[in-house]
C-alpha cells in the first residue's frame, strides 16, 4: 500500500522535473517539501493532542492526580518500546544531529526519521512528558527535505536547503510563524547561508503555517492577545530582566545537562525507563503544570490567572498567601530544566523549545509581580510575562532572531520589538560569556571531535580524512641496503619512501633529497643499510583525527606531507595540498 501511494505521487512530480527548469522544479520542491512538513506537524499536534483529551478524561480532569501523574511513566515506556522493537534503534535527537548530516552525511537522512520522530515525540508528549514538538517537527520536517531530494536526485547543496525548508516548515506549522521558521534555519541549521537560500525556505515556511492555519484549531496553537503597549520607562526593567533570563538560561542548560549524564550512567534501559517515569510522578504530584509541553498554563499566565495553577497539587492547600505562590512559581521554573532532562534520559522524545518558553513565562511574571507588589514601579506583568519567553529561548538556542520574531509573531504585531531585542541580546550576551558555545553546538564539536563554530571549520569537517589517505608510496624494509633503495626509487615517481618493518609498522622515512649524494656511490649499495638513512618523521597523524587537527601539525611542522598510522600501523600520507584542494571543492559546491 505504502510503495503504491509512493508510486502514485512520485509519477507526477518526475512529470514535473521533466518539463520545468532547474529553478522551477526547485522552487515547486520547496512548496511540496513545506506542504509535507507542515501535514506531519499537523498530525503531531492532532496526535498529542488526541493522547492528552484521553489522559484528562481518565484521569477526571485532575481530580485522581494519582492516576495523572502516572501516565508521563505510560508514554516513555511505549516510546522504549517502539524504538526498541519497531525502529531497532533509537531516534536522532537535536539540531545537532541535522547539522551532522549536513556536514559529514551530504545531508542524507534515514527515511525512517521522516516518521519515527512523530510516532516517539507523540507519544512522549501526549501522555506528559514535560517537553515540547518543535525539535521533532524539525527533525521531521528535515527527514522530508532530505528525503525528496535524495528521491529526485537533487545535489548536495539542493537536498541541505531542502532540508533546510522542510525544518522552517516545521516550526512555521508549530506555531503558525514562518518569519520565526526562518530565522530558526538560519540561524542554528544551515550557517552562513547565502541570500538565494532565503527564497525557497520562506516559501516552505508560508506553506507549511498556510497549511496549518486552515487546519489546526486556534486552541491549539500557542496565542497570544497583547493587552498594554510598551512604555519606554519600564527599559531599565527590561535590562534587568534581560540579565536574569541570561543566567535562568545558563541554570536550565547546565541542570539538564548534568541530569541527562546522570539518567545515561543507568545502564539497564528499562530501569531508566522506570526511574524517570518515578521521577515525572513525584514532579507532577507537586507541580501539575509539568505536565506536557504547558502551553495551557502560560496561556493562564498571560492573562494574569496564576492562581489557577496550583489546582490539583499536593502543596495547594499549603499554598495561603500570595508570597507563597510566587514560591511555587519560582520552583516550577528550577523544576521544569528537571524534569524535561528526565523525560529525554529516561527515553522519551522531545525537544527545549516548549520547556524554554514555560521556563520564560514563569519567569517574566514572577519578576514583573515582585515589582509590583514591592512598589518599585507598575509594569506590564503580562508583556514582560510574553519578553522574558523570548529571553530564554534566545539564552538555550543561542537564537536571538528566532526568540524575538517568534514572540511578536505570536502576538500578532511588533509593538513589543524594542524590548524583545533588549532581553534577548543581553540573555545570548551572558550565556556566551560563561559558555562560548550552545548546548547543541556543544554536542555537534563532540560528534565531529573538534570546536565549531564558523563556516570553514564547518566545511572542513565535511572532508574525511581517510579518504584523503594517500596509499601510492612505495614502501621499503629497514634491514634493507641502499641498493634495494635505489631499485625502489627507480620504479616510483615519489621524493618519499616510508620505511616500514614486516608487521607494518612505521620505523621512519626516507627523504630523496636528503640522500642524492649517496645513491649515485654505487661503492655504497651493499655498506648502508635503510635504517641508517631514514629520519623520523616530524609529526604523525592518526587515523581517527579530525582534519582540523591534522592541519594544525602541517602548520606546526611546515611539512607538506606527514605519515598516517592506525593501531601503529603504516596507512599512507596525508597531503596538505589535497585537503586545500578538496576544501576549495566543498566550498564551490556550498556557495
Amino acid at each position: 500500500m505504502i510503495a503504491y501511494v509512493h508510486s502514485f505521487v512520485k509519477r507526477p512530480i518526475l512529470f514535473l522535473r521533466h518539463r520545468l527548469s532547474e529553478r522551477h522544479f526547485f522552487i515547486v520542491s520547496s512548496v511540496l517539501v513545506g506542504l509535507t512538513s507542515g501535514i506531519a506537524a499537523i498530525i503531531l499536534k492532532y496526535l498529542v493532542h488526541s493522547i492528552e483529551s484521553f489522559v484528562r478524561y481518565s484521569s477526571r480532569n485532575y481530580e485522581d492526580l494519582l492516576l495523572f501523574a502516572s501516565f508521563p511513566l505510560i508514554g516513555i515506556l511505549l516510546t522504549a518500546i517502539y524504538e526498541k522493537y519497531f525502529l531497532k534503534q533509537k531516534v536522532k535527537k537535536g539540531s545537532a544531529e541535522i547539522v551532522y548530516s549536513v556536514v559529514k552525511e551530504s545531508s542524507v537522512i534515514s527515511p525512517r526519521e521522516t516518521y519515527a520522530h512523530l510516532v516517539t515525540s507523540g507519544l512522549t508528549v501526549g501522555f506528559g512528558g514535560s517537553v515540547g514538538l518543535e525539535s521533532p517537527m524539525v527533525s521531521t520536517g528535515s527527514a522530508i527535505g532530505a528525503n525528496y531530494g535524495q528521491a529526485y536526485g537533487l545535489s548536495y547543496k539542493e537536498r541541505t536547503v531542502l532540508l533546510g525548508c522542510g525544518a522552517a516548515a516545521g516550526i512555521a506549522a508549530a506555531f503558525n510563524a514562518p518569519i520565526a521558521g526562518v530565522l530558526f534555519v538560519v540561524e542554528v541549521l544551515l550557517a552562513d547561508v547565502g541570500a538565494s537560500v532565503f527564497i525557497p525556505l520562506i516559501i516552505s515556511a508560508a506553506t507549511g503555517a498556510l497549511v496549518s492555519k486552515i487546519v489546526l484549531a486556534e486552541g491549539v496553537i500557542l496565542t497570544f492577545s497583547l493587552q498594554q503597549p510598551f512604555n519606554y520607562h519600564n527599559v531599565p526593567y527590561y535590562i534587568v530582566l534581560g540579565i536574569l533570563a541570561g543566567f535562568v538560561s545558563l541554570y536550565y542548560t547546565r541542570g539538564f545537562a548534568r541530569i541527562d549524564r546522570r539518567m545515561a550512567r543507568i545502564p539497564n534501559p528499562w530501569v531508566r525507563v522506570v526511574t524517570g517515569g518515578i521521577l515525572l510522578f513525584i514532579l507532577i504530584l507537586l507541580f501539575p503544570p509539568l505536565f506536557g509541553e504547558g502551553y495551557e498554563t502560560i496561556k493562564q499566565l498571560s492573562v494574569l490567572n496564576a492562581a489557577s495553577l496550583t489546582n490539583a497539587s499536593i502543596l495547594e492547600t499549603a499554598i495561603r498567601s500570595e508570597a507563597h505562590l510566587l514560591v511555587f512559581l519560582g520552583l516550577l521554573v528550577l523544576a521544569k530544566s528537571f524534569a524535561a532532562a528526565i523525560t529525554l534520559g529516561s527515553g522519551g522524545n522531545g525537544g527545549s523549545f516548549a520547556p524554554s518558553l514555560f521556563i520564560g513565562a514563569y519567569v517574566g511574571y514572577v519578576f514583573s509581580r515582585i515589582i509590583n507588589i514591592s512598589g518599585l514601579a507598575k509594569i506590564p506583568e503580562s508583556n514582560f510575562t510574553l519578553v522574558a519567553m523570548a529571553g530564554i529561548l534566545s539564552g538555550v538556542f543561542y537564537a536571538p532572531l528566532t526568540a524575538i520574531f517568534l514572540i511578536a509573531e505570536l502576538t500578532g504585531g511588533y509593538e513589543l520589538m524594542i524590548p524583545l531585542m533588549i532581553v534577548s541580546s543581553l540573555s545570548l550576551i551572558v550565556n556566551h560569556f560563561f559558555e562560548p558555545l550552545s548546548p547543541e553546538a556543544k554536542k555537534l564539536s563532540a560528534k565531529l571531535n573538534v570546536t565549531v563554530e564558523s563556516r570553514d571549520k564547518r566545511l572542513l569537517s565535511r572532508l574525511d580524512l581517510n579518504a584523503l589517505i594517500e596509499t601510492n608510496f612505495a614502501s621499503i624494509d629497514p634491514a634493507e641496503t641502499l641498493g634495494s633503495l635505489t631499485k625502489v626509487i627507480a620504479n616510483s615517481n615519489r621524493n618519499l619512501f616510508p620505511v616500514v618493518g614486516d608487521d607494518g609498522t612505521l620505523h621512519g622515512i626516507i627523504y630523496l633529497d636528503k640522500i642524492r649524494q649517496v645513491i649515485f656511490d654505487s661503492q655504497q649499495y651493499d655498506k648502508i643499510h635503510v635504517k641508517e638513512l631514514m629520519e623520523q618523521p616530524s609529526a604523525i597523524i592518526r587515523a581517527n583525527e579530525s582534519v582540523h587537527e591534522a592541519l594544525e601539525k602541517f602548520d606546526r611542522t611546515s611539512q607538506w606531507n606527514l605519515p598516517v598510522v592506525e593501531n601503529g600501523k603504516y596507512r599512507g600520507f596525508l597531503s596538505k595540498s589535497s585537503i586545500l584542494t578538496r576544501y576549495r571543492n566543498e566550498l564551490l559546491e556550498t556557495a
